[in-house]
């Protein structure tokens, strides 16, 4: 049996205990992450807890595997050395060092979960590269939340002394050709279970574990969060494309139900100018003109001149975002083209003819402007707005007053925002956006304003009231403009930020942002409240509607002002799903089958209604989800958004 004694037992089992521990650690990071989250995330009881925790190893499994590949790999090569504590220095350094990476990833969106509303994805090397301050959000992030650090810190600590607690013994083989034999037998059974592993099982008819896989698993789509991590959905999207075309109805259905394009025939004496605010982060929660029907008990606004201003205005109670960041806002809003699982604007498919309000403006002889008070090209913004066309981009370059840098992202609100008062209008008529930032982590406001605003109950509350401020100040700016009498202005957020009111922790909800159309002038007519859902991509039809462009435009949106009936269809994605709101019910989609029906009441998505309910009206909401989801892939992957 002399044959047998060179199998590696030892060795193996040392193996499989490390990457025990691996799942051990994986584990512990699953449960901070839902207790740092657990408000958004509500999970019922203990046994729920620990179903989707075990759903999730499925999860942990391919990603442990992702990780330790080459460690796994150097650990059972038959090269003889590899019980000699120099080799096993190199693999405890190995080990480490990956697994420190990957785990890393998980304690970030501890905290920054709250904003993105998803697991990190690969995505965020888009926003990354943007950005030339990404050490310094960094180092705030970790000032903030120290116990975040301290925590990984302890994990990681445990996890090197309980790895240390088991040490393989120098061991030389004597039989060289049973240790290769034995050695490359090891070595094809791991190859093989590793491969069954990172694909989540060993049927050749699945396609491997995905991020929509983990809301097999749960009773409300947000807690797939819980099962999913983030060393996961970071590796599972790289180089990913889910721009793929789909086939479900015919163009016939799409021409008549889904009706991309529009027409509208307003008759319109001049040309309104139009002003747009795209403000960072304004979710609807924090502004009081638009909760006034939702009673929420202790209910405090932090938006006392918008609130005063939508009292003269035409707004949108029930508007919806449709997407999680801002680039996503600025494609939606000015472009109407909504960010799926994949957001359009970082897709291989961004850079073609676009039509967009700023085309329709450009062709209608408008100035066409952009603002925004960063670095020119962060977020994105400089060489999307080329793309639609705007015909001047003013940045932080163009303003060239550092003193009023507000030292992380860009220019206070306040003194941008009365330059941009100042600088438009040279030319008429003039459509000029404009996205604030002060509105962001880490949540300040300009000194000489310290204990000018309420603390509130979040961070973001303060820095959302300088942002109201600023708005105020720039109207009083602006009145004294020639432009003024006759300009449209609108206001929106990007997407939403944190959360105070358990309203808006449901899971639709965070996707809630507030839609003012304003005008000095009578004729325009916009005043009330409108309670009809409506999303940022209605933005773009409804000015075109007001401007008085008669041609055909290309929008999955709608006019909210016009006569002219469309049906309504809202659309937006949690990066795992497709979601919409069609007539009485909401629908989350997975690129293939629709996998919840919910009444539009059940924001938070808690009573999937797919298995009970198959009415008239849910049979043509799911032909319509999909129907419009075949039009989007076509039109963006075909090149047919001009």
């Amino acid at each position: 049996m002399k044959f047998f004694r060179e199998f590696r037992k030892q060795e193996i089992l040392v193996l499989g205990y490390r990457l025990f521990l691996a799942f051990v650690f994986y584990q512990l990071a699953r449960l901070l992450f839902w207790f740092f989250n657990k408000d958004i995330i509500k999970v019922d009881s203990v046994s729920d807890y620990l179903s989707l925790a075990y759903h999730g190893t499925a999860f942990d499994t391919t990603a442990i595997l992702y990780v330790n590949a080459l460690f796994i790999l150097l650990s059972l090569i038959p090269i003889i050395i590899n019980t000699k504590p120099i080799f096993q220095k190199v693999l405890f350094w190995i080990y480490f060092v990956t697994n420190g990476i990957a785990y890393s990833m998980n304690f970030g969106d501890f905290v920054y979960y709250k904003f993105s509303q998803s697991r990190l994805t690969s995505a965020a090397f888009q926003v990354a590269q943007h950005e030339s301050n990404i050490g310094q959000v960094f180092l705030i992030s970790v000032k903030e939340h120290p116990f975040v650090l301290i925590w990984f810190i302890l994990s990681l600590a445990s996890w090197v002394f309980l790895y240390k607690k088991i040490n393989i013994e120098e061991k030389k083989p004597e039989k060289l050709i049973p240790y290769f034999a034995f050695s490359i037998l090891s070595l094809c059974i791991t190859a093989i279970l590793v491969i069954g592993g990172i694909r989540g099982d060993f049927k050749h008819s699945t396609r491997p574990i995905n991020l929509v896989d983990a809301n097999k698993f749960v009773k409300t789509p947000l807690q797939g969060n819980i099962v999913l991590n983030s060393t996961f959905s970071f590796f599972r999207t790289l180089g990913t494309n889910n721009f793929k075309e789909v086939h479900f109805v015919d163009e016939k259905f799409i021409e008549n139900e889904i009706q991309p394009y529009k027409i509208y025939d307003r008759q319109v004496e001049g040309k309104p100018n139009i002003v747009i605010f795209i403000v960072e982060s304004f979710g609807r929660e924090y502004s009081g003109a638009f909760n006034k029907d939702k009673v929420i008990k202790d209910y405090v606004s932090y938006t006392p001149f918008l609130d005063s201003l939508a009292n003269e205005s035409l707004i949108f109670p029930n508007t919806f975002a449709n997407g999680r960041q801002s680039i996503h806002g600025m494609s939606s809003i000015l472009a109407g083209i909504p960010s799926l699982t994949d957001a359009f604007t970082s897709s291989p498919y961004s850079n073609q003819k676009i039509q967009s309000l700023v085309s329709v403006c450009n062709d209608m002889g408008y100035d066409t402007s952009f603002y925004h008070g960063a670095p020119n090209g962060s977020m994105g913004f400089l060489g999307f707005g080329n793309i639609l066309g705007f015909k001047h981009y003013y940045g932080k370059d163009e303003y060239n007053n550092d003193k009023d840098f507000d030292g992380m992202w860009a220019i206070w609100d306040e003194p941008f925002m009365q330059y941009f008062a100042r600088n438009v209008g040279k030319t008429q008529p003039l459509m000029a956006t404009i996205f604030t930032a002060s509105s962001h982590h880490p949540f300040k406001i300009p000194e000489k304003y310290n204990g000018k605003f309420k603390k509130g109950h979040i961070p973001m509350h303060e820095p959302i009231q300088y942002t109201d401020y600023a708005i105020k100040k720039y109207f009083e700016t602006a009145k004294k403009q020639p432009w003024y009498n006759n300009t449209i202005f609108v206001f929106t957020g990007d997407h939403t930020n944190q959360v105070y009111y358990s309203e808006y922790e449901k899971a639709m909800n965070r996707f809630a942002v507030p839609l003012v159309f304003y005008s000095p002038n009578s004729k325009y007519n916009l005043k009330g409240i409108n309670n009809e859902e409506a999303q940022q991509i209605d933005i773009y039809p409804t000015l075109a509607d007001l401007m008085g462009y008669h041609k055909k435009i290309r929008s999955w949106g709608r006019s909210l002002v016009s006569d002219k009936k469309y049906p309504s269809l809202i659309v937006n994605s949690d990066s795992t799903s497709e979601q919409f709101i069609i007539g009485n019910y909401m629908y989350r989609f997975d690129g293939k089958e629709i996998i919840g029906v919910y009444d539009k009441t059940d924001l938070g998505f808690e009573n999937n209604l797919v298995s009970k309910i198959n009415n008239a009206e849910v049979t043509k909401g799911k032909m319509l989800a999909k129907a419009w989801y075949q039009d989007y892939m076509d039109r963006v992957i075909n090149r047919k958004l001009d």
